[in-house]
């Protein structure tokens, strides 16, 4: 598939012939090079498969009445933009509509294009509407009832329709009920309307074709990505270090297997069980390991989820606190433990999978997990090309992506979708009844109102535009009406200070689940500290300033001007939160150059051999997500702490 970012579209290319998408320069079936269409950026389209086939022909059942022009042909879903599940349908070469997750209705639908219309308008029998006496451009116009002529329902207001009016045809969505056409001063809108497209028929086709079609190709994006392995193999790892696969159980990391496996032998593979792993997924991983003959080495999470949600309440998208403790906390365990030469892992990281990882390359290093090279050998492939890899290879894949997920994870993760957690109640009513359970306990504690939980706002700490907007036409109030476990009252915002430079006071209300002698601790992270257990009173010393903080969540910070007032108030908070809410993941730990730091009930440092670096801070999830924890309702915080 070609680029075309400024149109923000993609070109891709359909064989008529054989009735299935096109990756390579030419159909491997017939030689042909394909007819071009476009779908929509970033284009990381994917194979229509198992349960999502039948959703999708349900959707037009549901509108038109009949799936026929679509039954026993291959489709493509190409995943879009939207508040929430957004997928382009693509068959025939051509793009027949969304299907959409309305997050209101609670339920996937189907939204038309001119395509659609044109490829259904002869067989459908309900939800088609013929008017007459409009001229001129007619796209985005409204129809009055006075001008219906036909009306096949029955159908209700919102649904999509096909459009008639003499030899155009068109999409179309009802604004009112069908049997209240006649008499609606607005009927319909028109979406589009036009001559019928002379396209050819959509030949019968299926996943085979897909892999048959394009198996030239498939050999070719394969042939590169082995010889970057083995490239790096020879040239980069002397030393011998073993090779291992990050295997989730996803589609992803199935394809760096096959990679892996191809270019070196018998890799290793790790799995981290976070505690929240979908029961198909642990029992595929390990059914798969021992299938295979690989060794199998698996992180677990254990009860880490659970002890601390009730500490910094639902992950978020923009808040996943989870993945640390959950995830990058054992793994870290589980190579320094299990690899304590270190390990070069091959990983399934993909440019199309977010706007994170759009920029990686062959070769990438968490600076959290210092014994661990990762290469990346299917970055640049898109969805397509990973499954057909896989399909091409007979590789038995997670059975979850037969029951309408589109990316496999932790069964409650936020990241995940509303419809995908609609799809996790279905088939696991008990997991998905223990979470909404904790949601709504949650909700109910600040305040908050059962939209929170039943339109998916819990899934962002602070809310894009796209949910504010919902959230305002719906009209949910979504600030908290109790007080927050976590919060910031400002005393004295950063100003001159009577004795000469700044000041700053506050009092900080934080969970109290440690001795202060922890506080000491984390402040050891940041300079000099003197502390008197007694009183509870720790003082921190810098040379541009200096804090005290006391038991009671009180901190006063005196420097020569606001800059620095500002910037040793905040690490100084940060201490504190670090010190009572440390999940122990011990990720500093590790990452300690100095081996300064322990982990004994949380973060205990040795001042012989501490050097205030701050390394350690870069790695805490307490430290990264400080300003989603501190998002409560601060009085006049400064502005780099405010959190809307």
């Amino acid at each position: 598939m070609a680029r075309n970012i400024a149109h923000g579209k993609e070109d891709c290319r359909w064989c008529d012939g054989c009735g299935t998408l096109v990756l390579g320069d030419a159909c491997s079936m017939c030689g042909s090079e394909g007819r071009g269409f476009r779908i929509n950026s970033p284009g990381d389209i994917r194979p229509c498969m198992g349960d999502s086939v039948d959703m999708i022909l349900s959707l037009f059942r549901e509108a038109f009445g009949t799936d026929a022009p679509l039954r026993g042909r291959m489709m493509f879903l190409n995943k879009v933009p939207g508040e929430d599940r957004t997928d382009e349908i693509i068959a025939g070469g051509r793009v027949l509509g969304v299907a959409r997750f309305d997050m209101r209705l609670d339920r996937m639908v189907l939204e038309i294009r001119q395509p659609g219309a044109d490829l259904f308008a002869s067989s459908a029998v309900k939800n088609v509407v013929a008017f007459g006496g409009m001229s001129g451009h007619l796209k985005g116009k409204i129809v009055p009832g006075a001008n219906i002529t036909d009306v096949k329902g029955p159908f209700s207001k919102g649904d999509p329709l096909i459009l008639r009016k003499g030899q155009k045809v068109g999409p179309g969505v009802a604004l009112c009920d069908s049997q209240e056409m006649g008499g609606a001063e607005r009927a319909v809108k028109i979406r589009d309307l036009n001559a019928p497209a002379d396209l050819p028929p959509i030949v019968e086709s299926d996943l085979r074709t897909f892999t048959d079609a394009n198996r030239d190709h498939v050999r070719r994006i394969q042939r590169k990505a082995v010889r970057e392995i083995r490239a790096f193999m020879s040239e980069k790892n002397p030393g011998g270090l073993p090779v291992t696969v990050s295997f989730s159980g996803g589609k992803d990391s199935l394809a760096a297997y096959g990679l892996a496996t191809e270019a070196v032998g018998k890799p290793d593979l790790m799995y981290i069980d976070t505690g929240l792993e979908f029961p198909e997924t642990v029992r595929y991983v390990k059914a798969f390991a021992l299938e295979h003959g690989n060794r199998l080495h698996i992180a677990r999470g254990g009860s880490g989820f659970k002890d601390n949600v009730d500490a910094f309440g639902p992950p978020a998208k923009d808040f996943r606190w989870c993945c640390k403790v959950c995830k990058l906390g054992p793994i870290t365990d589980l190579i320094d433990s299990e690899f304590p030469r270190g390990t070069i892992t091959v990983e399934g990281n993909r440019w199309l999978e977010s706007y994170a990882r759009s920029g990686i390359g062959f070769v990438t290093r968490n600076p959290f997990v210092p014994n661990q090279i990762n290469l990346n050998p299917i970055r640049s492939w898109s969805a397509a090309e990973v499954w057909l890899y896989i399909l091409s290879h007979d590789l038995e894949y997670n059975p979850l992506y037969d029951r309408d997920f589109e990316r496999i994870g932790c069964y409650l993760c936020p990241s995940c979708l509303s419809s995908e957690w609609r799809n996790t109640g279905r088939i696991h009513p008990e997991l998905y009844s223990e979470w909404e359970g904790y949601l709504r306990r949650y909700a109910e504690s600040r305040g908050l109102p059962e939209e929170y939980v039943d339109m998916g706002f819990w899934r962002w700490k602070v809310l894009p535009p796209k949910m504010v907007q919902i959230a305002e036409e719906e009209g949910v109030d979504l600030r908290p009406k109790a007080e927050p476990g976590l919060a910031i009252r400002m005393l004295k915002g950063a100003s001159p200070c009577a004795a000469g430079g700044y000041s700053m006071e506050a009092v900080v209300s934080v969970p109290r689940s440690r001795d202060f002698s922890y506080v000491e601790d984390a402040l050891r992270t940041v300079g000099d500290v003197k502390y008197s257990p007694e009183y509870e009173i720790a003082l921190l010393r810098l040379p541009v300033g200096r804090a005290r903080l006391f038991g009671g969540g009180q901190v006063s910070v005196n420097a020569p001007d606001e800059r620095n007032a500002r910037s040793i108030f905040e690490r100084s908070v940060k201490a504190l939160l670090r010190a009572q809410m440390c999940t122990q993941c011990g990720i500093c730990e590790k990452g300690c150059p100095r081996h300064a730091i322990t982990i004994a009930g949380g973060m205990r440092v040795d001042p012989g051999r501490c050097n205030s670096c701050g390394r350690c801070e870069r790695s805490c999830m307490v430290v990264h997500y400080y300003d989603k924890l501190m998002g409560g309702n601060p009085v006049d915080v400064p502005s780099k702490l405010k959190n809307p």
